[in-house]
C-alpha cells in the first residue's frame, strides 16, 4: 500500500494561493491523498484556490474523486470570515464535481457556511472508511473544536485538522466548541496504536510540519495535565 499511496501536504500561501495575504497569514494545510495506481485522489480542506489545487493533482497525474472536510470553518472549506469571502469546496465543485465527505454532526454547518447543497455532501459516522482506489481512509469523529470535527487516519498518517496541532489544540470557545469533548477527543487520539505521524491543519510550529504522535504527546502542553478536571481548569 505504501507504494500506491499518494500523499501531499500543501501549505497555503506557499504551495497554493501564492500571493493571497489571507492564505499566507492563516497558514492552512490542505492534503491530497490518493491511489497512484488508479490515479484517484481526494482533497482534504481545499480552501483559497481551487484552480491551484486541481492543477497540482493534474500535474501529478491524479484526478479528483472527492473532498474531505475536517470541519466547517471557512479557512478550511470556504465561506465568509472576518469580512472576507474565501474560496473553498464550492469553487472546487464548480470545476470538478465530487462528493464532499463530512461528519453527520457537521453537515448542516458546512452547508450553511459554504452554500453547497445537501446532495453534494456525504454524511458519515465515527469510524467510517472512505476508499480512494485501494487506499482506505479511516474517519475519526473528534468533537471539541466543532461538533462534527473529524480526523483522518491513512497508512500511518493522522490528518488532524484543528483538533490536534503539534503544539496545542484547536480553540473551544467558538460556537459549538466544547472543552470537555476536546479533552475526550485528545485522549482518544493519544491512544491510537502504531504511533502514526500527526499532520496538523495549520503550520503553527515551524520548522516542523509533522511529528510522530509519541513526540506530540510527550511535548504538547495539552497532554501535560493529569485529568479532565485539571484540563477544564486550564482550558475550559
Amino acid at each position: 500500500m505504501a507504494d500506491r499511496l499518494y500523499f501531499r501536504q500543501l501549505l497555503s500561501g506557499r504551495d497554493f494561493a501564492v500571493g493571497d495575504p489571507i492564505a499566507t497569514q492563516m497558514v492552512n494545510f490542505c492534503y491530497a491523498i490518493g491511489d497512484r495506481e488508479t490515479g484517484e485522489a481526494v482533497l482534504v480542506d481545499p480552501a483559497y484556490a481551487a484552480d491551484d489545487l486541481l492543477g497540482i493533482l493534474e500535474a501529478d497525474g491524479m484526478r479528483l474523486v472527492g473532498m474531505l472536510a475536517t470541519h466547517h470553518h471557512p479557512d478550511h472549506v470556504g465561506g465568509s470570515m472576518m469580512g472576507f469571502s474565501l474560496a473553498g469546496i464550492m469553487d472546487v465543485l464548480a470545476k470538478a464535481p465530487a462528493p464532499v465527505h463530512v461528519h453527520k454532526n457537521e453537515a448542516e454547518f458546512v452547508r450553511r457556511v459554504t452554500g453547497v447543497s445537501d446532495s453534494d455532501l456525504v454524511s458519515h459516522d465515527h469510524d467510517d472508511t472512505v476508499d480512494v482506489g485501494a487506499v482506505p481512509i479511516r474517519l475519526l469523529h473528534t468533537p471539541g473544536h466543532t461538533p462534527g470535527s473529524q480526523c483522518f487516519l491513512v497508512d500511518g498518517r493522522l490528518v488532524a485538522g484543528d483538533t490536534l496541532f503539534l503544539d496545542g489544540c484547536g480553540r473551544t470557545d467558538f460556537p459549538g466548541g466544547s472543552p470537555a469533548e476536546m479533552y475526550d477527543s485528545l485522549q482518544r487520539l493519544a491512544a491510537l496504536p502504531d504511533n502514526p505521524v500527526v499532520y496538523p491543519g495549520h503550520f503553527y510550529s515551524p520548522p516542523r510540519d509533522s511529528a510522530a504522535l509519541s513526540d506530540v504527546t510527550a511535548t504538547n502542553i495539552v497532554y501535560r495535565l493529569r485529568d479532565q478536571q485539571q484540563w477544564l481548569r486550564a482550558f475550559g
